[in-house]
This record gives structure tokens, sequence and C-alpha cells, in this order.
């Protein structure tokens, strides 16, 4: 069944998976603190100008296939993850992008709206530590219009992701 971007948000705006992962979390008040937007917040940049805030204060949610089995990698907007890290982080032979379908499969999302826990299954989560240079940061909030607030080492431990560093050096 096709739903719009309507339909796929409760009346908080988050994404209804999303929305009762708060409330498991004991994270209630969250929920009055997304924010919906009329214009698409699927990438960083789009976020980033919708709150008017750096770049880097977004938090991306991205799936890698380490050997095949899904791994979310939890990145500042402002950064990109070197695949190399993190097989090497994972020891894995191989990391690639996953395909948009196995991103929807293992976390229930689509692309540009997946947040950084509340997914359907559980996977292995890698945070950057660039996310930890801000008091606040913004995360997808299910939807490619919704995103929340949260003080980065909360996001990551409600995520059970562990700190890394695998953001590409810039040169």
């Amino acid at each position: 069944m096709t739903t719009t971007a309507a339909t796929d948000a409760d009346s908080s705006g988050a994404h209804p998976r999303f929305a009762q992962a708060l409330r498991d979390l004991g994270l209630d008040e969250l929920e009055g603190r997304v924010r919906r937007f009329p214009e698409a917040t699927r990438t960083a940049a789009e976020a980033a100008a919708a709150l008017g805030c750096g770049l880097s204060q977004i938090c991306k949610s991205l799936i890698f296939a380490a050997d095949g089995v899904p791994v979310l990698v939890l990145m500042d907007g402002a950064s990109r993850v070197d695949v190399e890290r993190v097989r090497e982080e994972l020891g894995a032979r191989k990391v690639t992008r996953a395909r948009a379908e196995a991103v929807r499969e293992t976390t229930g999302y689509a692309i540009g709206g997946v947040p950084p826990f509340g997914h359907r299954t559980r996977t292995r989560v890698l945070a950057d530590r660039s996310l930890l240079a801000h008091d606040i940061v913004w995360a997808a909030a299910g939807t490619p219009y919704t995103v929340f607030p949260m003080a980065p080492r909360d996001l990551v431990s409600h995520a059970g992701g562990i700190l890394v560093d695998v953001r590409e050096r810039t040169s």
C-alpha cells in the first residue's frame, strides 16, 4: 500500500514506529519537540536549511552492508563516511552502501527519514565522534519531513552505538 508523508506521521509529526520507540525508551517529551516541515528534510543540507543550523549539527543515519550484514553509521551532516575506516572498525572484508530496499527492510524507514533508533531490526551502530562537537544535534524522526533534537551522547546511547572515528579525512 502506498501512503503519503502526511499519513506516515502521527500527531507529533514523527513516524508512528519512531514515536512508539520514543515512548518505549521513556522519551515521551521528545515527541513534542519533533519538527515537521512542508518541504523535505531528507538530506543534511535540506534539514540544516530548514532549521537554520549548521550542517554539522545534523545527524545522518546511514545504512551500510558489512560483508552483507546491515550496519548503521551515525555521522555529522558536514562529513562523509570513509567506508575503509568502517571496514577496519568492523573487521569486515567488504563494506558498501546498502540499497534502498535493504534500508527499508532493515530499519522500516525510507532513505531520507531514517532515525538513529526505533528500527524494525537490531543492527550494529557506529557513531562518529564528530557528533560530540555540539550540545544538540538534529536527526530524522522517521519521515523525510521531520526531525528531532537530542544531545549527541544521549542519541548515541539510545541508538546502542559505539563511538568511533569513521569520517573521511580532509587533506
